[in-house]
């Protein structure tokens, strides 16, 4: 079994790989760990997100970026409009989305965006340990989890028949 840890540590180096948007605050030319960085004041250009970071980091860019609490609200509203048994579908690497974004946050902002993904979290791990106490994971439904969500559905599932196992024993 996959350790959660090392699971979210590889999608958030995935992650960290994915091309972003940035916009030069300046003319810059720089090295960044090996990579060349040539760009012009006003001007857009794509880098991986880890780059991007540390030019951001540096005052050279900002990262042009989803703004991640308009799509927590609709993340909310579709799991709410979903029935009781119904998972809406949300991006593989949401939350590891939403994580980073929320670091940037001044702290009252990231309190009611925290508060926020509680409530969705509460939803979505409650539906969740339903579906994983009665059916393995369909292709249709690990569609709609996250990576830490699917874990988190194997984990269920597997603790919940191993507890059956241990109640009715190997019946026929």
């Amino acid at each position: 079994m996959v350790n959660i840890a090392e699971l979210a540590r590889v999608h958030a180096t995935g992650f960290d790989l994915e091309e972003v948007k940035v916009t030069f605050l300046h003319d810059v030319k720089v090295n960044v760990s090996g990579v060349n960085v040539d760009g012009k004041q006003g001007e857009i250009l794509n880098f991986p997100r880890w780059i991007a970071n540390v030019l951001e980091s540096e005052k050279h860019v900002t990262i042009e970026e989803t703004d991640m609490v308009v799509e927590l609200k609709q993340a909310i509203v579709k799991e709410n409009v979903q029935g009781e048994f119904e998972l809406a579908t949300l991006d593989l690497h949401f939350y590891i989305r939403l994580n980073s974004y929320m670091k940037k946050l001044p702290k009252d902002d990231f309190d009611k965006v925290q508060s926020m993904l509680n409530s969705l979290v509460r939803k979505r791990q409650g539906k969740i340990i339903q579906l994983a106490d009665s059916s393995k994971l369909s292709t249709n439904l690990s569609q709609k989890l996250t990576t830490e969500e699917r874990s988190f559905y194997e984990n269920v599932y597997n603790t919940s028949l191993d507890f059956k196992k241990q109640i009715l024993g190997n019946t026929k």
